[in-house]
């Protein structure tokens, strides 16, 4: 029998029981300093330590949101994603144990491991606060390609031998590109309930219109942005987070997805990007000599990605019922806009 969604106020105390029977932990163990991260808005997220006699344990807390997103949102997948990467180089987080049900605190969730380091902002943009507004340009250009680096060795993993073929999309057609965008089509009229604004009807039918078969079908990260990335002290790459859109499909689907938030933080904001910042020119030969890929087709996955984007505030826009003046998927909008021919 299932339970009431439990406030955030009261998920400390009711977690920690269910950390003594799965975590190798004393009976004296306590749940300190539990608070919510504002990081992203597709899954809710809790840092907290675990603290008993033998030191402190960081970790992290994390369950759907209040209202869905997506309507195929899913911990498994993305606790699936983690631990078959915990075989790879990638510094990923480790999933601690799932619970599926809504039996103990109310909804499904899951605990997972902290990694170290800091992630650069999105809101407020890094561009204007926080370790990348703060660092020199030397600095700034080591956590960009830090970014770049990162996206490159994810595709270039063997996603067969890792066993993630469940991320593909088959029911929604046959070829990669054309299953994503069968995928997007759908989902944006669930966020919708069916009235899809005008440019985003123009956006999928421009993408059905040119759909290509990718030279390369690899492990799409899904949210490849700088405040995905942590980073140390010395602006290394020390974890590569959010991992609740990866799928297979086109490899500059992530490169076109950094790129255009990016964007979003800089230029679509009213300011150039920081001095130190690599321009999209320098990023895209330096992509393709580090994988011995070839980007063909950025504007077609840019315009992928601000559809993608748009699913989770369009749906909170229309659930909400968000005055007019609170246009929540501008950039998005605006994006798309600029790129459809």
């Amino acid at each position: 029998m299932s339970t009431e969604r439990l406030p955030a106020e009261r998920l400390a105390a009711a977690l920690e029981p269910h950390l003594h029977q799965n975590f190798p932990v004393s009976g004296a163990a306590q749940v300190r300093s539990f608070n919510r991260t504002e990081r992203g808005f597709a899954t809710e997220t809790y840092l907290f330590e675990l603290e008993d006699e033998s030191g402190t344990l960081p970790l992290v807390f994390r369950r759907p949101p209040e209202m869905s997103l997506f309507p195929d949102y899913d911990l498994l997948r993305q606790v699936l994603v983690m631990q078959r990467l915990a075989t790879t180089d990638l510094p990923v987080a480790t999933p601690i144990w799932l619970d599926r049900t809504d039996e103990q605190l109310g909804s499904p969730y899951f605990v997972m491991s902290r990694l170290p380091g800091t992630a650069p902002g999105d809101y407020p943009s890094y561009h204007v606060t926080g370790t990348y507004f703060e660092a020199t340009p030397e600095q700034r250009a080591r956590m960009w390609w830090g970014c770049i680096d990162t996206i490159a060795d994810i595709h270039q993993l063997d996603w067969r031998a890792l066993n993630l073929d469940f991320l593909a999309l088959p029911k929604h057609g046959d070829q990669p590109v054309e299953q994503v965008v069968n995928y997007l089509d759908a989902t944006l009229r669930w966020a919708t309930e069916g009235d899809l604004p005008e440019t985003y009807a123009k956006a999928i039918t421009y993408l059905r219109d040119n759909l290509y078969e990718p030279e390369h079908l690899t492990l799409c990260w899904g949210d490849s942005r700088m405040s995905n990335i942590l980073y140390d002290e010395d602006f290394r790459v020390t974890g590569v987070l959010d991992w609740e859109i990866a799928y297979l499909g086109d490899h500059e689907a992530d490169l076109a997805w950094m790129l255009f938030m990016d964007w979003a933080s800089s230029t679509f904001e009213g300011h150039d990007p920081l001095p130190g910042t690599p321009t999209r020119e320098e990023t895209i030969a330096y992509y393709e000599k580090r994988t011995g890929m070839q980007v063909r087709n950025l504007v077609y996955n840019e315009i992928l990605a601000a559809v993608l984007l748009s699913v989770p505030l369009l749906r909170m826009a229309n659930r909400i019922q968000l005055p007019p003046e609170m246009n929540i998927t501008g950039f998005c909008t605006t994006r798309i806009e600029q790129l459809l021919p």
